[in-house]
């Protein structure tokens, strides 16, 4: 396999999708690499921003949010490359990503699609990176919170696949929706997503079609990604709650049958009455903490300031951008990227420890003579407390969990007022 086109839907997160896109084309060198976007009306700016950024990238524009499936699927029928990856914008790939999964479908012949190990803004490691499939008592451990007590247990933990290493190759059930990388031959048998489903739900669908025509689901964990998540309904709240069980009932009513899916929709109303009540007492003392405050308010030290890995050039770009942490916070400092040919563990511990000696809280890392991969596995060993950003040099964004920044346009940038031309 040599040619690989991605899938892209982006809504509202334009600077999500340009680091994306940049470790995107690192990522392709090499490869025959079919790049398209779905934008579902954002109202960002984002068609003005991208489209001259990225004149290589195939962009829909819609005029209406079709959601997930069907946005995907308006992208899928042009897509040309030997295999389809659908991919979340608020991701970051190192470069020796796709190569890699091409080289393992290419010797796997039974494996029908892949899925990654994917890290979170500190480094964590994402569960939803390897699922079963959901069924009713599955769906209740998960809910009540079981499944949190026993993380490991192959029948209380089954839905994050708990008893699975995640550092191992492993045949699994579902693949997320953020990195599923899927044989066009079993596109073509398979079809794409479910348009019943508007968000939530459609990877485990199609996880479960392609298990259906006797190809394998493989989570595949040699060349991890960060995935920032956290743009959207958020995890642990109702709506959410509600929105993704209710997508799993839809999953249940499809392909299992009266009875197992009428058990699959009380376990849902059971654990969502479970939730919401353990969620309204868990917010009363957050509620009497907000209101003592505001009787006897108390001085917070200063936040700490950004760490930045970089060059300074790119240093003196991001000192440039409205400072998100206080103006009593102390000044942005560079720590020098590791000298050519130097030992990248020496000057990983280096780095930990100068982290550890002044406190700091904040780093980014301008991905340019750091490579993404390093970066992202130097983000599994910093410490926890630590919140990650990336920029990568000559883009014009900074972003981590939770939040994106612009910068001021690069030298190469500000010549570029005139949008370039692109295949739309």
């Amino acid at each position: 396999m040599t040619s690989l086109s991605v899938i892209i839907v982006n809504y509202n997160v334009k600077y999500f999708l340009e680091q994306c896109l940049w470790s995107v084309r690192k990522a392709g060198i090499g490869l025959d690499l079919d790049i398209r976007v779905v934008d579902n009306a954002s109202t960002d700016g984002s068609r003005a921003y991208l489209a001259p950024r990225f004149p290589e990238v195939v962009f829909y524009w819609s005029d209406v949010n079709l959601g997930f499936s069907k946005a995907n699927n308006r992208a899928l029928k042009d897509c040309r490359g030997d295999a389809i990856l659908f991919l979340n914008p608020d991701t970051i790939l190192p470069e020796d990503c796709f190569l890699k999964c091409l080289q393992y479908l290419d010797t796997h012949p039974d494996a029908g699609a892949l899925g990654m190990r994917m890290l979170d803004g500190s480094g964590d490691f994402l569960r939803e990176s390897k699922r079963g499939f959901p069924d009713p008592v599955t769906a209740l451990y998960k809910l009540t919170g079981l499944a949190t007590l026993f993380p490991r247990s192959p029948v209380f933990a089954r839905y994050h696949m708990g008893h699975l290493d995640p550092a191992q190759v492993h045949e699994t059930d579902v693949l997320a929706g953020a990195f599923m990388m899927v044989r066009r031959a079993v596109i073509e048998r398979t079809g794409g997503f479910d348009e019943d489903y508007f968000m939530y739900g459609e990877d485990i669908d199609l996880s479960y079609r392609i298990r259906r025509a006797g190809w394998k689901n493989i989570y595949f964990p040699l060349c991890p990604i960060l995935h920032f998540k956290g743009e959207s309904t958020r995890k642990g709240s109702l709506n959410y709650v509600r929105m993704f069980y209710g997508a799993m009932a839809v999953f249940a009513r499809k392909h299992y049958g009266d009875w197992r899916a009428n058990a699959f929709a009380f376990s849902i109303q059971l654990a969502i009455l479970v939730r919401g009540g353990l969620s309204a007492l868990g917010n009363l003392p957050g509620k009497a903490s907000r209101y003592l405050r505001s009787l006897y308010p108390v001085s917070h030290p200063p936040c700490k300031s950004m760490v930045v890995v970089a060059g300074p050039e790119e240093f003196d770009r991001i000192r440039l951008i409205e400072n998100p942490l206080p103006a009593e916070s102390r000044p942005m400092v560079r720590y020098p990227l590791p000298d050519q040919g130097a030992d990248i563990d020496t000057w990983t511990g280096q780095l930990i420890q100068y982290l550890a000696d002044e406190g700091y809280q904040d780093i980014a890392f301008c991905v340019n003579g750091l490579p993404y991969r390093q970066v992202i596995a130097l983000s599994e060993k910093l410490p926890k407390a630590i919140r990650l950003r990336i920029h990568a040099n000559g883009s014009d964004s900074l972003v981590s969990a939770g939040q994106a920044i612009p910068l001021a346009p690069s030298s190469g940038q500000a010549a570029e007022q005139e949008p370039r031309r692109s295949r739309s």
